[in-house]
């Protein structure tokens, strides 16, 4: 029986490869040579003045294409306002009161349009962005493939099933990752994001306080302090996903999941005696091995399911369709 459901899954993971490979392959990292040479530096640069602003922000912009990408593929479906008449995924729970930086997408997207109008599309915009905020925050540079299309459509539904959840255990985050052709070394790797950025308090709550064999108790009493027991109160406290270099892109989240500090429960699921210890272990000791493995996943999650040709379309305006 269990050799049957290991084939299903093999099946699953061949058909999806498929899926992924027929539209990524029109991608390409010179997509807009000609039709908008400015666009790197012109992203990169107000980018970059996001995250002077707010450190956090790079964090944020990353996280947006992860909760793009999952849901029916890399197609700024997540970007799309609710209206009277169409209900988004910015109100699905992993988004609500979570995903931020919607704002800096905008002022790309205006940026952008100055220098290219109506050429550059707003699933591209989010994956440049993603990258580049890596690079600001000391992490590894990479060539974006590129040649997505907006989608004219959104899925709360898709989004609450398809986004993993901070509670999940590693066979979830394992399936999760592998419905969408990502292996468990890429979710590893993927993972490792967490090096930059924050959690609310309503993420880790439960952890802290119910959770005692796979966390460090020093780290759970300091957790403690800025996140009260009782439901309602400070939800919205937040701490760093990784406690010793929170704004550089490193692989001291590894080091910390080593020593039972991942704040989530799906941080240290990681490392709890299971099938990914042994990557947890050897991006704890080799940071090039990390950068390598990130930049691979991340380059294979920009291939989920892109519209490209004359499937969707480059809107003008992020947050509706033309």
């Amino acid at each position: 029986m269990a050799s049957l459901k290991i084939n299903a899954n093999i099946v699953l993971f061949l058909l999806v490869s498929l899926l992924i490979g027929s539209s990524s392959a029109q991608l390409s990292t010179n997509f807009y040579s000609k039709s908008c040479p400015k666009l790197y530096q012109t992203v990169k640069s107000t980018v970059q003045s996001a995250i002077n602003k707010e450190t956090r922000m790079g964090a944020s912009l990353l996280r947006l294409f992860f909760h793009d990408c999952f849901v029916n593929g890399c197609d700024g479906s997540l970007l799309l306002d609710d209206t009277s008449s169409f209900t988004g995924e910015k109100r699905a729970a992993p988004n609500v009161n979570s995903a931020r930086g919607f704002e800096v997408i905008d002022n790309i997207k205006s940026a952008v349009e100055k220098v290219c109008p109506a050429v550059v599309s707003c699933a591209d915009v989010l994956a440049i962005s993603a990258r580049d905020s890596v690079v600001i925050l000391g992490g590894p540079n990479w060539n974006v493939k590129l040649g997505r299309r907006d989608a004219r459509t959104a899925s709360q539904g898709a989004a609450n099933r398809s986004i993993p959840s901070p509670t999940s255990n590693l066979n979830r985050l394992i399936s999760s990752f592998s419905a969408v052709g990502l292996s468990t070394k890429d979710m590893v790797a993927l993972s490792g994001a967490h090096t930059i950025g924050q959690a609310r308090c309503t993420t880790f709550r439960s952890r802290i306080y119910n959770e005692t064999n796979s966390i460090d108790a020093s780290f759970a009493k300091t957790r403690q302090n800025n996140c009260p027991r009782t439901s309602g109160s400070g939800d919205n406290n937040l701490a760093p996903l990784d406690l010793q270099t929170p704004t550089k892109f490193d692989n001291n989240y590894f080091k910390n999941l080593i020593n039972k500090k991942g704040l989530l429960h799906s941080d240290q699921q990681l490392f709890n005696g299971g099938s990914a210890d042994s990557i947890v272990t050897s991006y704890s000791n080799n940071p090039s091995s990390f950068s390598s493995d990130f930049v691979t996943a991340m380059i294979k999650m920009g291939d989920i399911r892109p519209l490209t040709g004359s499937n969707g379309e480059i809107r003008k305006n992020c947050r509706r369709r033309n």
